[in-house]
């Protein structure tokens, strides 16, 4: 039998190879000047393979995740009353609603302690805040809730009690409302823990002045459009979490002439719009209502695996997933790193806090950093660092938000509803911009930031999404 010819040994360089895996190999067919097109896969977090074929082969999942992103994206968010939380969220004398997943007191970090402190001072369940931590420890005449069971958000320790007045946001087409407290502005304030004369001072004044012409003013103006001046804001340079400068000036313009036309005291409208013209942070509590109205139109998606919340209470960080209702997974939370105020440094820093990360869940935030390249001089790191950050959380994310459009990408949309599958099948972790609260009980600000969730985290959401596939599929 003759042996077959073998074939002949190729003579011309390939025109093009793919490198997966580590750059040597590419490398080395670079320097032969062949093209190499650089294929950035990673295995997946450890434990999570199996999980993962549940998820690719659930033929809900696709269209699941179709219809959560979009019931997100067809919500507006406009802002149409201010009010005390006694009213709108029914809050009586004794409960306190916090950031983040549920926690008791024994687990509460400083911030959060050093705000309920504050509260329950500004409440008057009692006369020195100091006092305040054997109320909370006995627990029978007061409770704690997450703000987020009670359709509303908190920034930091995001602690609301009954008096104080609140943001109220509203999607027109299904009337469902969100809430949030008012930004105090930075530094010693309640929602970092601080709770000393000056800042209780604050907050009776907000009670009693800043509130009220605020809600005077809104009503009068009518519905204002907090959707829409989140896209203006985006493409002016803030990225609606630690750079808010745009769209608190833009709220101001809408609402300043309703001031001025309120019969309030002059002396009264002056010290209101120098407080909120002083206060860049001041639109935050309104993006976050905001985003939170459109994540929530989500919940209770079957089959989807979008992530609608990520929040912080000082000691863990949780996130709750559209298909999985509100459930919440949860696991210790990190120190950001970044920058520091004065001579505070990371062994100052309490482990990250608040609801904020709403606006990551939501696309903006340190989703859109790209947008806002001045906001590394806060948190750190470089302009580069910001646009390769954007078009990282493209990879865990599945949809682009047309309204939230970044100038420097093209225009193209905002990364938009997070993954939980493709977060466990690349490794990426969500990236969070965030201001930083001392770890003692009334510090306050000590600097800002950015951080992750921890890793564990979402392949718990992941096996949770698998077993209610397979049961479905079962069943």
């Amino acid at each position: 039998m003759t042996a077959p010819t073998p074939a002949p040994l190729p003579t011309t360089a390939p025109g093009g190879v793919a490198a997966v895996g580590v750059d040597l190999f590419g490398d080395a067919v670079a320097e032969q000047a062949v093209g190499v097109t650089r294929v950035d896969w990673r295995p997946p977090m450890d434990g999570t393979a199996a999980d993962l074929a549940v998820l690719a082969t659930d033929p809900l999942r696709r269209e699941a995740n179709a219809r959560a992103v979009a019931a997100m994206l067809d919500v507006q968010a406009v802002l149409v009353d201010v009010a005390p939380a006694s009213e709108v969220l029914g809050l009586e004398q004794g409960q306190f609603l916090h950031a983040g997943p549920p926690i008791r007191w024994d687990a509460a970090s400083g911030p959060l302690r050093g705000a309920l402190m504050g509260a329950a001072a500004l409440e008057g369940l009692v006369t020195d805040p100091e006092d305040a931590a054997a109320l909370f420890e006995a627990g029978s005449s007061v409770s704690l809730d997450p703000c987020h069971h009670h359709s509303t958000v908190g920034p930091m320790a995001g602690v609301v009690s009954p008096s104080m007045w609140m943001w109220v946001l509203e999607d027109p087409a299904t009337g469902r409302r969100t809430y949030c407290s008012l930004n105090e502005g930075l530094g010693k304030v309640l929602r970092y823990g601080a709770y000393g004369p000056d800042v209780l001072e604050r907050l009776r004044w907000m009670s009693a002045v800043l509130g009220p012409l605020l809600a005077q003013a809104v009503r009068a103006t009518g519905p204002v459009d907090v959707t829409g001046i989140l896209t203006q804001m985006l493409q002016m340079g803030d990225e609606a979490h630690n750079r808010n400068r745009a769209g608190t000036l833009m709220l101001l313009r809408d609402l300043a002439p309703a001031m001025a036309e309120s019969g309030t005291m002059p002396g009264d409208v002056a010290q209101v719009l120098r407080f909120v013209g002083g206060n860049d942070h001041f639109f935050l509590n309104l993006a976050m209502p905001a985003c939170k109205l459109a994540l929530d139109a989500a919940r209770g998606t079957e089959g989807s695996t979008m992530v609608v919340a990520m929040a912080r209470n000082g000691t863990e960080f949780g996130i709750q997933v559209a298909g999985t209702g509100d459930t919440w997974f949860t696991g210790p939370a990190q120190v950001a790193e970044g920058l520091f105020l004065g001579d505070y440094g990371p062994e100052d820093a309490n482990p990250d806090i608040g609801d904020s990360a709403i606006t990551e869940t939501a696309g903006i935030g340190g989703f859109a950093m790209a947008t806002a390249p001045a906001i590394v001089r806060l948190v750190g790191g470089s302009v580069p660092d910001a646009l390769a950050t954007t078009r990282r959380m493209r990879e865990i994310t599945l949809a682009e938000n047309p309204r939230w459009s970044i100038p420097v990408l093209e225009f193209a949309g905002a990364p938009t509803g997070i993954d939980v599958s493709a977060v466990c099948r690349t490794g990426i972790l969500p990236q969070i911009n965030t201001g930083m609260a001392g770890r003692v009980a009334g510090v306050g600000q000590v600097g800002a930031g950015l951080v992750t969730p921890p890793a564990e985290i979402f392949p718990a959401a992941l096996a949770e999404l698998a077993r209610r596939t397979t049961a479905r599929a079962a069943g």
